[in-house]
């Protein structure tokens, strides 16, 4: 059976990552976009990861540019936005596809284990969130309308 740790993705600076990398932390996984109505969200997932770094979270930003062509910027462009913006401090990885053919293997395996609403596998749209805990158990998944305030207790209740 895989886990979270199995997977590997290019980060935003072009490297190849393991996952394992991340073993012992809980995270927070997530398909973002720079022009999204729900980008401001960056602002509670840095903050989120700012308060929780410390007691093993980690908070993992996964462009996509499936919905509405809402993240067209290269991964630098991506980069820079995200940090002169946002000051995202958190990882952030190379665009993926979270649904379709060419679905990223780790959002194959997010889907899988966390459906979303009525059981449906497929992402719905950007700054879906899932939430795994330090021993790589996907435990939740959280639509974009959920806010990281919102799921904030849930992320402390795991640290």
């Amino acid at each position: 059976m895989s886990q979270v740790y199995d997977f590997s993705a290019k980060t935003i600076d072009g490297d190849n990552e393991s996952l394992a990398k991340y073993k012992g932390k809980a995270m927070l996984i997530v398909n973002v976009a720079s022009k999204c109505g729900f980008t401001p969200q960056y602002t509670g997932l840095e903050a989120l990861y700012e308060k929780f770094k410390d007691k093993g979270l980690v908070v993992l930003g996964f462009p996509c540019d499936q919905f509405g062509h809402q993240e067209p910027g290269d991964e630098n462009e991506i980069k820079n936005f995200c940090s002169l913006n946002y000051d995202v401090k958190f990882p952030l990885f190379a665009k993926i596809d979270v649904n379709g053919a060419n679905t990223h293997p780790l959002y194959k395996y997010l889907k899988g284990e966390a459906k979303g609403l009525l059981g449906t596998e497929s992402i719905k749209w950007n700054f879906t969130k899932f939430l795994v805990d330090k021993d790589g158990k996907v435990l939740a998944r959280y639509a974009p309308t959920d806010t990281p305030q919102s799921i904030e207790k849930d992320v402390a209740a795991l640290l």
